[in-house]
């Protein structure tokens, strides 16, 4: 399984499950994404995003976004694209 790197997560929202990720590579809704760290370990689909509280498409290199995801994620944890 191959992956490209193309984001950090910055924060985490425990309560309604948004990680704030600095963006390092473009992807997209519907992209399955590999999130790992030193206790996270999930893959699963982009399914929703959004820039500045409005929900996007696509992202790209320097984008910072809320990003929906169904586990628990951690800052520092790095986010690969599943190519």
């Amino acid at each position: 399984m191959e992956e490209l790197e193309v984001g950090k997560i910055t924060h985490f929202f425990t309560k309604i499950g948004v990680a704030i990720v600095q963006v390092t590579a473009p992807f997209k809704v519907g992209d399955k994404v590999h999130i790992k760290g030193a206790t996270t370990d999930i893959t699963e689909v982009v399914e929703s995003m959004q820039v500045h509280h409005a929900p996007v498409k696509e992202v790209n290199k320097g984008d910072d976004i809320g990003l929906k995801v169904k586990g628990q994620v951690r800052p520092g944890d790095t986010i690969f694209k599943v190519l």
